[in-house]
């Protein structure tokens, strides 16, 4: 176990780049499971979750090469399907929760899948429902093994269908369009997810040789082929990171570019934070954030307290509430959080008030925080990530406040960000990894 000694106060300059998108590649990695070319994809993150899921694919027969740290080709030639069933195989995938990304490819492409209930994130219950409804209305049967906790699913040939899905699943939507691209006949997904990366997938799978129409829309149409072949991908700027430096800007920083963010796909993130007061202003692909000796949330046309909270794309993805939670912390007035989706992604506020924030949580799902105006520091403490955004967060805080602040447990954070405390280092910060 290794943990942050971060000595808070040190304020950010410079210029920063984000990583590629660790959702995005997630699903990208998974789709070269359905063709026996090679597909090579650029700007791959190097974290935690998106190499173990690298090595998982090759321990299925996904022959991988490294051309420098962030391009890969990935060539799926010689599966070894026996190896799907095995203990071993269902061990790593349950400590993983990209591997649920896998279940759609090989279930298209194979005819069966094995999967474990995959791990990832302690924020509550994320429930598999979508993904299984979806492959049973194209013809897919699936038992769940209590013994060890697998699901076995199989289907002699996939068949085309209309599908109204429960839910705006991300992964859910990925893993169904994965498993329909070779299905027979004409698939149409209604209430699909529709986020930047669930088009990326798509662009990455018609460049592969698939028919889907409808991209960027909750209705997509996905007509079967007989075969996909090899073709090339660039992952997009990651989102999340991409929020995540804004708020940092925002809180410790005295000038910050974050550089090459893919305005287009950021969505309404840069306006949740303009509606804590943050200034953030737009250059040609950059994003430049100045000091922001004080910022004052927004309210209402009619006056009553802002509200912030999550929903599906093009809405305010959940992952970035932590973020704009803790930089709430420091604004002049008030605001609501609304964490709708998850049921224990708000219970790391207890850290923030032990650290001196005016938080009032509501419920699991509900926060009030009052805003200090920089009035009152924030104080240095011990912590431990319970999930990556959450662990980001504390950071931020941790950078923010007076004296030298512990957080364990950032193999969490290691999941989500690449080299996190070199590259804010270099911006100013003073963060030391140490072990445990």
């Amino acid at each position: 176990m290794e943990s942050f000694i971060i000595e808070g106060g040190h304020p950010l300059k410079g210029t920063i780049t984000p990583q590629g998108a660790k959702n995005e590649a997630l699903q990208v990695i998974c789709t070269t499971i359905l063709t026996d070319e090679p597909v090579r994809i650029t700007n791959v993150p190097d974290i935690l979750d998106v190499n173990n899921l690298i090595k998982l694919l090759q321990e299925i027969g996904v022959k991988v090469t490294k051309h420098s740290r962030h391009d890969y080709t990935f060539q799926s030639d010689e599966l070894k399907l026996d190896y799907l069933d095995s203990l071993e195989f269902v061990k790593k995938c349950s400590s993983l929760r990209g591997s649920v990304l896998m279940i759609g490819p090989l279930l298209g492409r194979c005819g069966k899948a094995t999967i474990a209930q995959p791990g990832g994130d302690k924020i509550g219950r994320r429930r598999l429902d979508t993904h299984f409804l979806g492959f049973k209305y194209l013809g897919a049967n699936f038992v769940h093994d209590d013994e060890r906790n697998v699901y076995q699913i199989q289907a002699k040939k996939l068949k085309g269908c209309y599908m109204l899905l429960d839910e705006a699943s991300v992964t859910g939507t990925a893993n169904i369009i994965m498993a329909s691209v070779l299905a027979k006949g004409t698939t149409t997904i209604y209430n699909a997810a529709c986020e930047p990366y669930i088009q990326q997938l798509c662009h990455l799978l018609n460049a592969m040789g698939a028919q889907i129409s409808g991209i960027a829309s909750n209705l997509l149409t996905i007509v079967g082929v007989d075969k996909l072949h090899g073709a090339e991908h660039r992952i997009l700027p990651d989102m999340i990171e991409v929020g995540s430096f804004i708020g940092m800007a925002a809180m410790c920083g005295e000038g910050v570019r974050i550089k090459n963010v893919s305005v287009k796909d950021l969505g309404i993130i840069p306006d949740a934070f303009r509606r804590l007061g943050v200034k953030i202003s737009i250059e040609d692909d950059d994003l430049v954030i100045p000091e922001q000796k004080h910022y004052v949330i927004d309210s209402f046309i009619d006056g009553t307290i802002m509200t912030l909270a999550d929903a599906p794309w093009p809405g305010l993805t959940p992952d970035l509430l932590s973020v704009l939670l803790v930089v709430a912390t420091q604004a002049r007035g008030s605001v609501l959080f609304h964490q709708k989706m998850f049921e224990s992604r708000l219970f790391f506020v207890d850290k923030l008030i032990d650290m001196g924030a005016q938080i009032i949580l509501c419920d699991p799902h509900r926060a009030v925080v009052v805003g200090h105006d920089h009035k009152i520091k924030l104080r240095a403490g011990r912590m431990t990530s319970p999930d990556i955004r959450a662990g980001i967060a504390l950071l931020i805080a941790a950078m923010s406040a007076n004296g030298t602040s512990r957080i364990a447990n950032i193999a969490q954070i290691d999941r989500g960000y690449e080299d996190i405390e070199h590259r804010l280092n270099a911006l100013g910060a003073k963060i030391t990894r140490v072990s445990d």
